[in-house]
């Protein structure tokens, strides 16, 4: 075998690996999506849990111009024997001062070395476990939380799968992010297609599977034993999804309560849009650097399927950066069949786009119909375009800090 032919043989190797790669991603896309649109074979049956505790912990970093609103939405939901607590995380506003007025039961943190949601989340927990409830609620300072919501959630948590054993699981609700009213800008009705089909459409398809489904960050509920089986104090950018993630290694694998609803809203200002995707996606990246070897090797040590099912599903990456990396392997495996390489590796990746293109077609007609009309379809590609500078930083210069993204008020 000569050089130039051995050289041929490796290219057609590395080819068809990363072809194989992306076939397998876009087919595991196209089966959650598909699943999505299943009904449920069978529910775990729910008590009514009146005499059951919830606690609703709020972590909020100088959110000040929407705690108010939060806290006004939250309170009513809530019984007599309930607790909310918000944890005021580093403020340099009047975040406590409104929290307390509204009537929310207020700590304050100070600590400027370790910066992030995770460690809030764990100061409210040190904090209520001397009278520990039986579930705790996590719910973003900026959100709208359904009024039935919480007791949902609650339900979920405690639910039983059969008479006397308790599923003990986390829960995750139906967190979907709306653009601000009266945006005409096709990129943020992109953005929420693309949050539609995270949040809304794989969850729903995983739990069709029966299987775990990622930690969103907002809408989520633990019973007591299963949040302190973990520790939560991190300043990782998405330590919603590690949270998730390290719960179902243990065995505490999350479910989907699609019914509770939980609505947060697209930042108005381009550049904290643009700061929020950097910090989404430049942690989703980070945890996947991280996490597959080790969901890899837990899924070999426990013998759990699950966890295979969970690198599939942390493999399947933002869909822009997937049209992205569709792009650069479809024209590469072209150029290379062109020049006389096999043409197998751009066979596979022209399948593995159809099999995403049916995807977003499924999602859309189902879960999106409304929000998205079938011409704003058209302007992905700008929307790709807006996005490629996030993913070219993310080789350049990652983001490592949390930074919070700049409010705006809620209506």
């Amino acid at each position: 075998m000569s050089i130039s032919q051995f050289m041929a043989l490796c290219t057609d190797v590395v080819l068809l690996i990363g072809a194989s790669g992306l076939f397998i991603v876009c087919l595991f896309f196209l089966i959650e999506c598909t699943a999505a649109l299943l009904a449920m074979t069978s529910s775990p049956n729910r008590s009514h849990c009146q005499d059951t505790k919830v606690t609703v912990l709020v972590p909020a970093h100088n959110e000040e111009i929407v705690i108010g609103s939060t806290i006004e939405k939250l309170l009513p939901a809530l019984r007599r024997q309930d607790c909310l607590v918000v944890i005021a995380d580093n403020c340099s506003d009047a975040t406590a001062e409104i929290a307390r007025a509204k009537g929310a039961m207020v700590i304050e943190r100070h600590d400027l070395e370790r910066k992030g949601k995770g460690y809030a989340i764990d100061y409210g927990l040190q904090f209520i476990e001397s009278d520990p409830p039986d579930v705790v609620v996590i719910v973003d300072a900026d959100c709208t939380v359904d009024e039935s919501a919480i007791e949902q959630l609650q339900e979920c948590a405690l639910a039983k799968l059969s008479e006397g054993i308790a599923t003990g699981r986390p829960v995750q609700a139906t967190y979907l992010m709306v653009r601000p009213k009266n945006s005409q800008s096709s990129k943020d009705v992109v953005s929420q297609f693309s949050n539609i089909v995270r949040n809304l459409v794989r969850p729903r398809g995983l739990a069709r599977l029966g299987q775990s489904c990622p930690l969103l960050g907002t809408g989520m509920a633990f019973p007591w034993s299963v949040i302190r089986s973990v520790n939560v104090a991190n300043g990782h950018l998405l330590e919603d999804l590690k949270l998730g993630l390290d719960l179902t290694i243990a065995g505490h694998r999350p479910v989907f309560c699609p019914e509770a609803k939980v609505t947060g809203y697209l930042p108005q200002q381009s550049q904290a849009a643009k700061s929020q995707k950097t910090r989404w996606e430049h942690g989703h990246l980070q945890i996947m650097q991280t996490y597959i070897p080790i969901l890899l090797k837990e899924a070999v040590y426990q013998k759990r399927f699950d966890l295979l099912v969970s690198v599939l599903d942390l493999c399947v990456p933002p869909l822009s950066l997937l049209v992205v990396i569709w792009l650069v392997l479809m024209a590469v495996t072209l150029l290379f069949a062109v020049l006389g390489v096999s043409s197998i590796p751009a066979a596979i990746v022209a399948t593995a786009g159809l099999c995403f293109l049916i995807a977003i077609l499924i999602a859309w007609t189902k879960f999106a119909r409304k929000d998205l009309p079938l011409h704003e379809l058209l302007t992905v590609p700008f929307y790709v375009l807006w996005k490629i500078p996030v993913y070219l930083k993310f080789l350049v210069k990652p983001q490592n800090v949390w930074i919070r993204t700049e409010r705006d008020k809620i209506s």
